[in-house]
């Protein structure tokens, strides 16, 4: 059964799921120590959403060993939420399923998650960003009610 959970504490489990899952996020980013993650999940401007799913394996060989009391971690999403003088603002970043569990409902379960957080958060609208080569992500926030802007995106990598 799948089960969809805001992070309250820092536990041993949810720290290496999300170690575990940021690999397969991105071969670029670095991976967060302990300490990292312990500041993401403690951080008023972050909510960290997991899903669990007592069905998939938890076996050595597929990466799941590490396990809550609800099965092990298969995918979160961060929530950034953060107060400006126009309003509250919410992005979803970071949205990742573990490859054993793809295909299930899980990315869309945590995105609706977020969005849930977000409007209790006082925020109007929920953003994110999406590489179009992404195309399942794509269809999947589509799926869960994002809709595509026009808009610049800049980013500033201090060269």
């Amino acid at each position: 059964m799948l089960t969809v959970s805001v992070v309250q504490d820092v536990t041993d489990d949810v720290v290496h799921a999300v170690q575990r899952l940021v690999r397969q996020l991105s071969t670029s980013a670095a991976v967060p120590t302990d300490a990292q993650v312990a500041e993401i999940i403690r951080s008023p401007a972050t909510t960290l959403v997991v899903a669990r799913d007592d069905e998939v394996g938890t076996g050595p060989a597929d990466g799941l060993s590490a396990r809550g009391p609800e099965g092990p971690v298969v995918g979160m999403v961060t929530l950034v939420a953060f107060r400006i003088p126009t309003g509250v603002r919410a992005w979803v970043e970071d949205v990742v399923v573990d490859d054993a569990a793809r295909r299930r409902g899980v990315g869309e379960a945590l995105v609706r998650a977020a969005v849930e957080v977000a409007t209790t958060r006082g925020a109007r609208t929920v953003d994110l960003t999406s590489r179009p080569s992404r195309r399942e992500a794509n269809r999947l926030y589509e799926r869960a009610g994002f809709e595509a802007r026009e808009t610049n995106v800049y980013r500033y990598t201090g060269h």
